[in-house]
């Protein structure tokens, strides 16, 4: 069993949403309560952040150049240099207590993007989609906090999660991503962890970061678990693809709400692993604008 390494000598807060970038050789990821986006090439070493004025819960880079972020109170349009250029469109949740949380693009370039519900009293948290035309729409509710979005090769299923709640479901799409009913793909018991972020690879396995597990899972088309590969830190956050051949497994995690004594006790809380895998991934797609 391959056995993951730190990516280089950084810890970060809530470190989320990881994106590899094969034009660039680069991984970019957002520090979500630090309101950030980071970009690191391993080749050259160069780590650059930009900074935003308020949490950075999801983000999507675009084929014009630039980003598309979820940040607390709007998702935005921005330049390269993380300018704000364009609102997009308002939190359809209340943002006092919901917040964007994990999110990317599908197939078609369209941007999808999830809240979470901060008090965790009831399933208040949705799940909307910004179309490539920059309309949007909520598409799901009754969610407590979404997590791990993926979507098949073929564009036809939807992977989602709900991490307070421990499920993963899935969604049939149709072809200008309209959403069916949602069912279960899997439930998972207490002690086992709880679903966070997540990728595709190439086989149609879901891979996923169990937050407070210790583990990234990967899961059959039929969520059986295939394998399990553990790691030194308790709260993975979320997975993705990238690296040669898209064959490196990159897993951001997080130090968030954890005491001076696990922190002391586990130091790389908040690091981002590499992970060799045999399978090749799947690739994300920019954000496009028409």
């Amino acid at each position: 069993m391959t056995t993951p390494h730190v990516l280089f000598d950084y810890t970060g807060h809530l470190p989320e949403c990881p994106i590899w970038s094969e034009e660039e050789d680069a991984l970019y990821w957002a520090d979500i309560l630090k309101g950030e986006i980071h970009r690191f090439q391993p080749a050259t070493e160069d780590h650059t952040v930009l900074q935003f004025p308020e949490e950075v819960g999801c983000f999507a880079l675009r084929e014009q150049g630039g980003f598309i972020v979820a940040m607390r109170h709007a998702i935005w349009l921005t330049d390269r240099c993380g300018l704000l250029l364009r609102k997009v469109c308002d939190n359809p949740s209340n943002p006092k207590l919901a917040r964007f949380n994990d999110g990317g693009t599908d197939r078609s370039g369209r941007f999808y993007a999830g809240t979470f519900w901060e008090p965790g009293d009831y399933n208040g948290a949705l799940l909307m989609r910004i179309d490539n035309d920059l309309t949007p729409a909520v598409i799901q509710c009754d969610i407590q906090g979404h997590n791990g979005l993926a979507f098949s090769e073929d564009g036809k299923w939807m992977f989602t999660s709900d991490t307070p709640n421990g499920v993963i479901y899935r969604t049939p799409l149709g072809a200008g991503g309209e959403s069916g009913k949602r069912e279960v793909f899997r439930r998972f018991k207490a002690g086992e962890g709880v679903p966070d972020g997540a990728a595709l690879d190439s086989e149609g396995c879901y891979w996923s970061a169990m937050y407070d597990g210790w583990r990234v899972a990967r899961f059959s088309p039929q969520g059986e678990l295939l394998e399990e590969h553990r790691l030194p830190v308790r709260c993975p956050t979320m997975v993705c693809f990238g690296g040669d051949r898209m064959k490196t497994l990159f897993i951001t995690t997080t130090r968030e709400n954890m005491s001076d004594e696990e922190i002391a006790k586990y130091p790389l809380s908040g690091a981002i692993f590499t992970l060799p895998v045999a399978v090749t991934g799947m690739k994300k797609s920019r954000f496009i604008e028409r």
